[in-house]
């Protein structure tokens, strides 16, 4: 499989819930740990527009990005997620760059990821694209630190 049989479809072209459960259906795929409840439904409905699917030619789903931009220009990568055999192939990148171009067109200044401290590849991938990591303690509740990671979008 190469790049040119990816097709990469944003979600508002796609029926929200559909994608999602065919997302849950082949979570353990792209997931090593249990993301299921970050997969809520208001990020295919109400936020459907900031994400995309990646396909193959043969319809398969290799990976998706869920995200959203705020009133403050803030954009958020809630969640980045490359099919188990699509890895290391640039798609995570591809993804990440269709995002990063939605997210500059309305404004967006800024990309923010949240990732556990224990999660080394999201952290190497986020850095690897110039994102700086800063520790907030209890982020996801008492006890549950997390990792913010920040970069700027560069305007070209």
């Amino acid at each position: 499989m190469t790049a040119t049989d990816i097709t990469v479809v944003g979600f508002a072209e796609l029926s929200a819930t559909t994608v999602r459960a065919r997302l849950l259906g082949a979570h353990d795929r792209f997931w090593d740990a249990d993301t299921r409840a970050l997969h809520h439904p208001v990020w295919f409905h109400q936020f459907g527009g900031f994400g995309a699917l990646a396909r193959s030619a043969d319809g398969e789903d290799l990976g998706y990005v869920l995200g959203v931009v705020t009133a403050d220009r803030l954009a958020y990568l809630h969640l980045l997620a490359v099919r188990d055999d699509a890895r290391r192939a640039g798609l995570g990148r591809r993804l990440v760059g269709w995002f990063d171009a939605l997210a500059g067109s309305t404004g967006a200044r800024v990309v923010q990821a949240v990732a556990r401290p224990a999660d080394t590849a999201a952290v190497a991938f986020h850095t690897a694209l110039g994102a700086g990591a800063h520790l907030s303690r209890d982020h996801a509740g008492p006890g549950e630190d997390r990792l913010v990671l920040t970069r700027s979008l560069r305007r070209g």
